[in-house]
C-alpha cells in the first residue's frame, strides 16, 4: 500500500483545503444556524471537480482514487459537515450508478451529479428498519411495464433539495434479502411526497425529511441493476458511505483539534497560557495520536478499494475507531474551552453536535462490531 502521497494528492488535498477555508468556513455557521442547503457551494465543488470523483471522465467524474476522494472529504469536513454530507452522498450514489446502472441510466444521471446540477437522495431507512436493512416494509409491486411504490422512509439525507432518488424496496418481504431492489424515482412523480424538514441536533442544511411512497408508478426501467439488489445495497454502504462517514469523522475531530490548539495557546488563566497545564497538553496528544491513527485506517481501507481487493473489514474498523475518536476527541476540545464551549461564538459547539452522527450513521458503531467479530471468526476457522 502507497504511504506517501503523490504531488497530484497532495495538489488536489491543498486546493480543497483552500477552499474549505476561503470559500466554505465563512458560511458554515450561517448554514448550521438557518439549516439551509447552500446549492451554490454544491455547485462550486462540481465546478472543481470535486463532486463524483471516482467517476470516469467519459459520465463527467474525475476518474479519482478513493484515497484522494477521502481527503478532500475530510478538509472539507473540517469547515461544514452539511456542505461534506452532499460531497460524500453524491460519492455514494455515483458508486451505486456505476456498480448497477445501465449505459442509459449513466448517462443520463452521472453528468448531473458530477457537474453538481443534480443532487440525488439515498431512501434506505424506515421508522422500523435501519440496521436492520432487510426488514423493508416499503413495497415494489411489479404491474407490467410499470413498478408501483409504497411505504415510508426516515431521515433521508438531502430529501427536500434533491432532484432524484434511488430507493430500496422489496418485491416480496418473506425473502428478506433475496427480495430486495432499487430503483430510480424522480422528484415530481406522482405519488411522490415529502414530510416537514427535520430539525437536527447536527448536520444541519441538508434538508433531511421523511419520503413518502402512496402508489408512485415509475417504468420498470427505472430498476437499478438486477436481483442482488441487498448485496448492492450492502456493498455501497461498504465503499462511499461508511468510508465517507470515516473521513468525515477524521475531519471534524481535525477541526476541533485545531482550535482547542489555538485557544489553548490565547486563554491565559492562573497567569499561564493554559497550554502550559500538562493535563491541557496530554489531551492534545492524545487527539493528535487518535486522529492520525484514524486517518491512517481510512486510507489503508480506501487504497484496498482502490486495489480491487477485500475492504469490508478495514471499512468497519476505520468507520467504527474514527467515529468513536471523532466523538471522544471534540469532548476533550471542549474541556479545554471551559465554558466558552457552550457559546456559538466559537465553532467547538457546531462541531460537538456534529461529531455524534458519526457513531450512528451508514451503520451503526454496534453494527461494524459484529461486521469485525464475524470477520475475526471467519479467519480464525
Amino acid at each position: 500500500m502507497q504511504m506517501t502521497l503523490t504531488l497530484e494528492q497532495e495538489a488536489i488535498r491543498d486546493m480543497a483545503r483552500r477552499l474549505a477555508t476561503e470559500e466554505i468556513a465563512p458560511k458554515a455557521r450561517q448554514i448550521d444556524e438557518t439549516s439551509t442547503f447552500d446549492r451554490a457551494l454544491h455547485k462550486r465543488l462540481g465546478e472543481l471537480g470535486l463532486l463524483g470523483m471516482t467517476a470516469p471522465p467519459e459520465y463527467g467524474g474525475s476518474g479519482s482514487d478513493t484515497v484522494t476522494w477521502c481527503m478532500v472529504v475530510e478538509e472539507i469536513a473540517k469547515a461544514s459537515s452539511a456542505v461534506a454530507n452532499g460531497l460524500t452522498l453524491t460519492e455514494s450514489m455515483v458508486h451505486y450508478l456505476i456498480a448497477m446502472g445501465s449505459e442509459e441510466q449513466k448517462m443520463k444521471y452521472l453528468p448531473r451529479l458530477a457537474s453538481g446540477e443534480s443532487l440525488c437522495s439515498f431512501c434506505l431507512t424506515e421508522p422500523n428498519a435501519g440496521s436492520d436493512a432487510a426488514s423493508l416494509s416499503t413495497t415494489a409491486t411489479i404491474e407490467g411495464d410499470d413498478v408501483i411504490l409504497n411505504g415510508q422512509k426516515m431521515w433521508i439525507s438531502g430529501a427536500l433539495v434533491a432532484d432524484f432518488f434511488i430507493v430500496v424496496a422489496s418485491i416480496d418481504k418473506a425473502q428478506r434479502s433475496k427480495g430486495i431492489r432499487t430503483y430510480i424515482v424522480e422528484r415530481g412523480t406522482p405519488g411522490l411526497s415529502f414530510g416537514e424538514k427535520l430539525d437536527l441536533m447536527g448536520i444541519r442544511g441538508f434538508g433531511t425529511a421523511p419520503v413518502f411512497f402512496d402508489n408512485c408508478r415509475i417504468p420498470k426501467s427505472q430498476q437499478l441493476g438486477g436481483e442482488e439488489g441487498f448485496r448492492a445495497v450492502m456493498h455501497g454502504l461498504d465503499g462511499a458511505g461508511r468510508l465517507g462517514a470515516a473521513a468525515m469523522a477524521v475531519g471534524v475531530a481535525q477541526a476541533a483539534m485545531d482550535v482547542a490548539l489555538k485557544y489553548s495557546l490565547e486563554r491565559e488563566q492562573f497567569r499561564q497560557p493554559v497550554f502550559d497545564f500538562q493535563s491541557v497538553q496530554f489531551m492534545l496528544a492524545d487527539m493528535a495520536i487518535e486522529i492520525e491513527a484514524a486517518r491512517l485506517l481510512m486510507h489503508k481501507a480506501a487504497a484496498l478499494r482502490d486495489e480491487n481487493q477485500p475492504f469490508t473489514f478495514a471499512t468497519s474498523l476505520a468507520k467504527t475507531f474514527a467515529g468513536d475518536m471523532c466523538m471522544r476527541n471534540v469532548t476533550n476540545a471542549m474541556q479545554v474551552f471551559g465554558g466558552y464551549s457552550y457559546s456559538k461564538e466559537y465553532p467547538i459547539e457546531r462541531l460537538f453536535r456534529d461529531a455524534k452522527i458519526h457513531q450512528i450513521w451508514d451503520g451503526t458503531n454496534q453494527v461494524q462490531r459484529m461486521i469485525i467479530a464475524r470477520h475475526l471468526k471467519k479467519e480464525a476457522a
